[in-house]
This record gives structure tokens, sequence and C-alpha cells, in this order.
């Protein structure tokens, strides 16, 4: 009598995706519907695996393209449309062999999955940089000079200085470096899908610190964003200091005098 089907799909559960070729080849042959079950299963899963790392390729066709240049660096911010809080750049120097499967666009990914890729990001990555400006700033310069603000910050914080920047739809002013404005960057390239990442998840986890702070606005579920319970709560309590008052009053929820 041969292994019993749970017994071999226990093995297959434990097994890491790089086992999975030796254990289609190991029980292929076996007949028994459980088994083949479990082997397609596995198909599907390096199948699967391929599919993703062709999207990857891909996503480094801007980093190929420009593969003569030593350090090449990823921009993109988070919090450009929130009601409240700063507004945050990530910059990041990835190196050149570097392969980082499911980067994408943030708002594509769930919040685990952005977590998980974040460390991934922080590990491998030649360099990183924050970039924040803050609700005031925001107010006195707007929102699209805070985010050039906070752009030329995060790429400031590197340790290694870049000779291109890749960035999402934008041209920075006075960065001093080449640029590449990519429309829709953060979804084509994996530069820019990191600096998405490093900078949501940065972002988000300040929220959530802010929440704790000022628990009525429900700041760790919306993260400063216009949900109704936001719109409510500011009409109840009115605005709190990491409030943008510009923001607030072009959408006549504070008055302009």
């Amino acid at each position: 009598m041969g292994q019993k089907i749970k017994d071999i799909k226990a093995v297959f559960q434990a097994a890491d995706i790089a086992k999975l070729p030796e254990l289609i080849k190991e029980y292929g042959e076996d007949t028994r519907s459980g088994v083949q079950s479990l082997v397609k299963g596995a198909c599907r899963k390096l199948e699967a695996l391929e599919k993703e790392r062709q999207r990857i390729k891909e996503m480094r066709r801007y980093e190929e393209e420009y593969k003569g240049y030593a350090y090449i660096c990823g921009i993109d911010e988070a919090g450009r449309g929130p009601l409240a809080g700063p507004v945050v750049a990530g910059a990041v120097i990835l190196p050149k062999d570097c392969e980082i499967l499911y980067l994408n666009d943030s708002k594509q990914l769930s919040e685990k999955r952005r977590e998980e890729l974040y460390d991934i990001i922080m590990e491998k990555a030649v360099a990183t940089g924050l970039g924040y400006v803050g609700p005031e700033r925001i107010d006195e310069i707007n929102i699209l000079q805070a985010t050039y603000e906070a752009m030329r910050q995060a790429v400031g914080k590197l340790e290694v200085r870049p000779d291109l920047l890749l960035n999402d739809a934008v041209t920075i002013p006075q960065a001093g470096i080449r640029q590449i404005p990519i429309i829709k960057g953060d979804a084509k390239s994996v530069s820019i899908a990191a600096a998405s990442i490093i900078a949501k998840v940065s972002r988000d986890r300040l929220m959530v610190q802010y929440d704790e702070v000022f628990p009525e606005y429900g700041f760790a579920s919306h993260k400063g964003y216009g949900a109704q319970a936001h719109l409510e709560a500011l009409k109840k309590y009115g605005p709190t200091p990491i409030h943008r008052r510009s923001f607030l009053k072009n959408m006549g929820i504070l008055g302009t005098g």
C-alpha cells in the first residue's frame, strides 16, 4: 500500500515552491484522483509564479533601458488627496539584479501585501529615503509644491546619490538630477512601485498613530481621506491641527475668511 493521500497532501502543503517541480515528478504517475488533484494544483502554482516573473520582467523595462546609469532611483508619493495628514514621498534605489515579486502600484495591493513588500524592499534596497511635508506647509505652498518638496527631501535622505530619477508622472523642480517622468509609473516600473509602497506604508502607519491622538476622527480606517465618517466627525468636532485647512475651505467645510 502506498502513501496515504492525506500524508501526500501534507507534503505538498509544507513544501516550498522551489520543491514543487520535484514533487510533481515524484507523484505525477500516481493515478489516484486525490493525488492528481494535488499535482495539478502544484502545476497551477508554478504557472502563476512564472506569469508573475514575466510581469515583473516587463516592469523592469525602464530600468533595463537606462541600465547604463549606476544608481536608478524610483520616486512616488502617498497622500496628495486626503483632508488631513502629511504628503509622504518615497525614494528607492534597487540593486540591478533585484527581483521582488508582486511589486505594483501600492493602491492595487492589499494592506497585508504592502506590509510584506515594505519589509522586503527595506531589506534589499541599495538605499531608501522618505520625505514628509505637513498640513501647514501644504496650506502655505499648495499640495503640488508640497509634493515636490517631499520628493526632494526623500532623494536628499538617500545614502547613495542617484544619477537618474524615475518619477511617477511628474518632473520635480530643482532636483539637480536627470529625470524620466512615467505616466502611471507605479504600475510600469519596479523602482517607482517600490517607492509607492514605502511611501504608502509609512504614511498609513503615521495616520494610525494620529488615530490614537484624535480617536473621534477614525484616521486608522480612512487615513485622512474624505470618507463619510470623517466628514461627519469634522462637522461635529471641527478640524484638528493635522487637517489641511485649504482643502477644507475648498470643500466648503471651513469658511474662507
